[in-house]
């Protein structure tokens, strides 16, 4: 893996880590289903602009129905799980559990024969997976069954994108990531559009509220979902969901600076398990890098 493409990574992980804070925000006014709606509309309209701008042609009809498929493991689903999630459980308990991503793309890419299960990959899984647990430092939740299932949510989300990482991949090898991502996200409108509608009316929006799905729809889902289709063109799918293992570190970064969440000293071994476990997962050793100069 390149340097570019490490950078990348921290890109997609810094982005995405600000999401869970504000899924918490925006989830309670608009309600799991339309924000989930809203957010692939806001996406959607995102990248129509670009390809408007540079000239790109949709994808042809015959692929939808796959893009569709891509579309409900990548985002109609692990955004209605998500949001759900996010009306129970503290952002960093949402930010922890997503950090199980790669286990499940390092086993879709072993289960669909796109990659070997290699023991430096398994071993960057465990890691990772010490280090979150380091570096989140989680306050008592009373287990109830709420909490159950908006833990069991997020695995299913974590999963979801796992395995959603593959097919992504094979996605980027015939489309153009531009014009995929966007059709990703109309795909996922049409497919969350009917149980938004039904919850609809429950809807009670504020500025807060509203100011942050519009950060989660243009910038995180829209932007970001492209930047990461092209950085999964050029790269594994295992070694780009690794950017997950990196996203509870600027969660707590972002809840620090905007929420007066804690971080301590005893955080800076989590931060380095973290980027080790990257390096494992991706293949990325910029000793080894420097040295060849």
């Amino acid at each position: 893996m390149h340097a570019r493409h490490f950078l990348q990574l921290l890109l997609l992980s810094a982005v995405w880590g600000a999401s869970f804070p504000l899924i918490r925000i925006a989830a309670p006014a608009f309600g799991p289903w339309p924000m989930a709606c809203l957010r692939c509309a806001l996406a959607a309209a995102v990248l129509a602009l670009l390809m408007r701008v540079m000239r790109l042609r949709w994808p042809a009809r015959e692929h939808w129905r796959s893009l569709a498929i891509l579309s409900a493991l990548t985002v109609a689903a692990p955004f209605v799980l998500f949001n759900a999630a996010g009306l129970v459980l503290p952002a960093g308990y949402s930010a922890l559990l997503n950090a199980t991503v790669p286990l499940f793309g390092v086993m879709a890419g072993a289960a669909f024969g796109d990659e070997r299960l290699t023991r430096r990959k398994l071993a960057g899984c465990a890691v990772g997976l010490a280090g979150v647990a380091l570096l989140v430092q989680l306050g008592p939740v009373r287990v109830d069954l709420p909490v159950a299932m908006a833990v069991l949510a997020c695995v299913a989300a974590s999963a979801s994108y796992g395995f959603g990482a593959v097919l992504m991949k094979r996605a980027t090898l015939t489309h153009d990531p531009l014009s995929a991502s966007a059709a990703v996200h109309v795909a996922g409108v049409l497919l969350l559009l009917v149980p938004a509608g039904v919850a609809a009316p429950a809807i009670q929006v504020t500025p807060g509220a509203l100011a942050a799905l519009a950060l989660l729809g243009t910038f995180t889902s829209g932007f970001m979902y492209w930047i990461s289709m092209r950085l999964v063109r050029e790269i594994p799918a295992s070694a780009a969901t690794s950017s997950a293992f990196m996203i509870p570190m600027f969660g707590v970064t972002w809840g620090a600076l905007f929420l007066g969440e804690p971080v301590t000293a005893g955080m800076v071994p989590g931060v380095l398990m973290v980027l080790a476990a990257c390096a494992l997962v991706t293949g990325f050793n910029p000793l080894a890098r420097a040295r060849s100069r």
